[in-house]
């Protein structure tokens, strides 16, 4: 599995299994906008698999909790690890799949996390704005494949 980010080996990184999803539509990729005011950034929508979910179950529940949309996912095209720190310092590592998902239905009203924004960023844009380099690299799969 490839691995993305600088580890400080000062740190204790945490493992978190995760499932992170590409949904496009009309040429443009679903992105989730997290405010955090002047350190604002963008993620592809998704996150922890909780549980005994699968990575297809918290792929489902995580863009319905940061976009109010619901989707389907139906191929797994790539896996990767990132370290980072998230908002508060708790240093991560992300252990997971990125999976292209369709998108069913959209209702901003069940979105629950009030700071992320469903944005729609065309594909060569999001290489540029994503947060993390691990989601740069599942953009570029696919539109390597495409």
């Amino acid at each position: 599995m490839l691995q993305f980010g600088d580890r400080d080996p000062a740190l204790d990184y945490r493992s978190r299994p995760t499932a992170f999803g590409l949904v496009f539509h009309d040429g443009k990729l679903a992105c989730v906008r997290v405010d955090r005011g002047e350190a604002s950034y963008y993620d592809l929508p998704g996150g922890a698999i909780d549980g005994d979910e699968t990575g297809e179950q918290a792929l489902v529940r995580e863009f319905v909790e940061e976009t109010g949309m619901a989707v389907r996912p139906f191929a797994r095209i790539a896996e990767a690890a990132q370290y980072f720190r998230r908002s508060d310092g708790t240093p991560i590592n992300n252990i997971g799949g990125f999976w292209i998902a369709e998108q069913l239905s959209l209702d901003p009203a069940a979105k629950v996390e009030p700071d992320h924004e469903l944005v729609w960023l065309h594909p060569h844009t999001a290489l540029n704005e994503l947060r993390h380099d691990a989601h740069a690299w599942a953009v570029a799969v696919w539109l390597r494949r495409k």
